[in-house]
């Protein structure tokens, strides 16, 4: 794992700071708007943009040097891990303070859409940081 280099950790964490503004401008902007409420479908590409965040954090820590199969395991694993910690936080939140019901759909297809951000953040890495390093010489 040496040989991921300081370049393409530099690119990587350019990308996660990047992510991390873009989400909270736009939750702030769904929070001030209602956007969750009023557009349905809102929340999915919030939750793939946190799968894609949280697997490039993944990534930028792991340093791999390549996407062998147990390097995209631990990848996918972390993900779930933080994953299934934020929806136990939302729970809680909704149970305590919002006083909502718990919603096994609404869970499950947060996790689904997180995966997704996830599996992209593998392929955003594999396709533009790994092909890259690969072509110089």
């Amino acid at each position: 794992m040496e040989n991921f280099s300081k370049e393409n950790k530099k690119k990587i964490l350019v990308r996660i700071v990047s992510l991390i503004v873009t989400i909270f401008i736009l939750n702030y902007l769904a929070l001030k708007f209602h956007w969750y409420f009023s557009i349905w479908w809102f929340d999915m590409p919030m939750h793939i943009l946190g799968g894609f965040w949280v697997g490039l954090c993944f990534i930028w820590y792991l340093k791999p040097k390549d996407l062998s199969f147990n390097n995209i395991i631990k990848i996918i694993l972390g993900f779930l891990v933080i994953g299934l910690l934020w929806e136990i936080f939302e729970i809680s939140v909704d149970k305590i303070i919002m006083q909502n019901p718990f919603n096994v759909l609404d869970t499950i297809s947060d996790i689904c859409f997180g995966l997704t951000g996830a599996f992209f953040s593998v392929l955003y890495f594999s396709k533009s940081i790994m092909k890259k390093q690969s072509i110089k010489i």
